[in-house]
């Protein structure tokens, strides 16, 4: 998997929790990369409605609160997928071989109980989780500097 998945994420939090506008600029800047690739997972969390722009008015806005957000919306947003789907059995296997011929339906089964199960974790999961997680990682920080 590649990083547009963490790197939507980081946005989604940046726009929700943010009290300012922010450009791809500045997304960019805390993200580390460029606006031009931000932009680009902007439009895909744009083409499935999980964020807007405001006509008139500078930055993005989260369409639904962050608890209603799921992890599986946000995933299936930009992979561009209508299911998960991490594994990709090759597709050639030689059939005169004994694991050859039957290695696609023996590992098709527990690739998708796997699939299943992350769909159903990241379905459970919401970008509030992630948002906790951001403030105990920035408070757990805090506190060892201070004991310091």
């Amino acid at each position: 998997m590649d990083t547009k998945f963490s790197v939507a994420l980081h946005i989604l939090v940046m726009i929700a929790e943010s009290d300012r506008t922010l450009s791809s600029k500045d997304l960019a800047i805390s993200v580390g990369t460029n606006a031009s690739y931000i932009r680009k997972i902007i439009s895909l969390l744009k083409n499935d409605n999980l964020i807007e722009t405001h006509q008139g008015k500078p930055g993005y806005f989260l369409v639904k609160p962050a608890n209603q957000l799921s992890l599986l919306d946000v995933y299936l947003a930009v992979q561009e997928t209508s299911q998960v789907h991490l594994f990709n059995i090759h597709q050639n296997p030689n059939a005169a071989c004994p694991v050859g011929r039957y290695i696609q339906g023996a590992l098709s089964p527990a690739f998708q109980n796997i699939e299943a199960d992350l769909a159903n974790e990241l379905s459970q999961q919401s970008l509030s989780n992630i948002i906790d997680n951001l403030k105990q990682q920035a408070s757990e920080e805090k506190n060892e500097s201070s004991h310091s």
